[in-house]
């Protein structure tokens, strides 16, 4: 899989699939920023796996199409594995060049990452490689770390754990709670995801076919790219 940076360069927006869960602030992010003319991206369409996310609104109102894969005709909650075949379904008929995972909040397995049309990735609230997983603002005020923001990555069957594109860094408050290291942290997941985004549709970084940043010469930055942030 990789990002099409011959597409990139020229006028034609890079096509963008966005996978959600609830309310959508960072898709908004990327909508205000389309909408501005400060990023050459197209949203071709909207996955949610809820049908009471707020992004759905969101989405509607900028006219993007929408796929809602919560329920099943019992009106019980879709399993994955028929998540996982409608949405796969729905991204191939829309063919992005990039799937976004903003806010999505279900673990995909190995065979749909693997057979995705197009590489995906991940916003995460922490530095990873440190704090994969849920509840990282908590576990990082007991740590008693001196630094904490959030991290984009390439998504791979491994949760949490592909290549690390760019972070946003911002220093701990000793009175800082996980309530408002999440707030601050929002604020860089605002700035990070439309900056990483333009990167990848201007081709200054690309996604090989191993799903890491291919480099084409030594003067490039060693990833992740990062972001020192006052918020």
């Amino acid at each position: 899989m990789s990002v099409n940076t011959n597409q990139a360069q020229t006028t034609k927006p890079l096509r963008v699939a966005v996978l959600v869960s609830g309310s959508g602030s960072n898709l908004q992010v990327l909508i205000d920023a389309i909408q501005a003319g400060a990023l050459p991206v197209e949203i071709v369409g909207v996955i949610s796996n809820r049908d009471d996310a707020y992004a759905i609104t969101r989405a509607n109102a900028a006219a993007i199409p929408v796929a809602v894969l919560s329920h099943v005709a019992n009106g019980k909650r879709m399993g994955i594995k028929t998540f996982e075949r409608h949405a796969s379904e729905q991204l191939q008929a829309w063919q992005p060049d990039l799937i976004v995972l903003a806010g999505f909040m279900r673990v995909l397995s190995a065979s749909f990452i693997n057979s995705s049309p197009a590489p995906m990735i991940n916003l995460h609230p922490s530095l990873l490689p440190a704090y994969k997983g849920l509840d990282t603002h908590q576990r990082v005020i007991q740590a008693g770390e001196r630094h904490h923001g959030c991290s984009i990555h390439v998504v791979t069957a491994e949760l949490d754990a592909g290549a690390v594109l760019t972070q946003a860094i911002l220093s701990l408050d000793q009175k800082d709670t996980a309530t408002d290291l999440q707030k601050r942290v929002q604020k860089l997941e605002h700035q990070l995801l439309p900056w990483t985004v333009l990167l990848l549709a201007k081709g200054v970084l690309s996604l090989n076919d191993d799903g890491a940043n291919s480099q084409t010469n030594t003067f490039s930055p060693a990833l992740p790219l990062k972001l020192y942030l006052d918020s």
